[in-house]
């Protein structure tokens, strides 16, 4: 049996701010559009740029909360960086017309411009922040440690 894999990962920046609804049956799902570039010298030796724009779905699922993510941290312009898998869809749309569209399900979302936090500073950081215990903590340094440096344990090949 032969086994296939369906993966996408993307960097790129936020076109726009994220799309967020509600569905009926309580769920809800983000779209976001991310523009990744790639630049190389053309046959006359100028720079050439090319942009591709990605449709991006993020969903509130098993466990997952990506649309709320989405929709408290992510705004234009943004830097992120996206895994998922890249599935096709088609309808009919009001005149009876085929329509299709390639998107991207996300599996996870990593916000990487450093300032999507609420007062302006990073989720990582504010996360941080919050588990952080309040008691104030030493610095450590060898010295506290003195058997990190013995040279009998050293199992280093150089």
């Amino acid at each position: 049996m032969s086994r296939s894999l369906n993966k996408v990962i993307l960097i790129g920046n936020l076109g726009q701010g994220p799309e967020v609804r509600s569905l009926a049956n309580g769920g809800r799902v983000a779209n976001i559009s991310i523009a990744t570039s790639r630049r190389w010298k053309g046959q006359t030796g100028e720079m050439q740029e090319k942009t591709e724009w990605h449709r991006v779905v993020l969903w509130n699922n098993k466990g997952s909360n990506l649309a709320d993510i989405a929709e408290r941290y992510c705004k234009k312009g943004d830097k992120v960086y996206v895994e998922g898998s890249i599935e096709y869809r088609s309808w009919q749309d009001r005149e009876g017309q085929t329509r299709y569209t390639t998107e991207i399900a996300a599996r996870e979302l990593i916000l990487l411009s450093g300032r999507g936090g609420p007062d302006g500073d990073s989720v990582a950081s504010s996360k941080a922040a919050a588990a952080a215990p309040s008691a104030p903590q030493k610095s450590e340094s060898f010295d506290d440690f003195p058997e990190a440096l013995d040279a009998e344990d050293d199992d280093l090949p150089f």
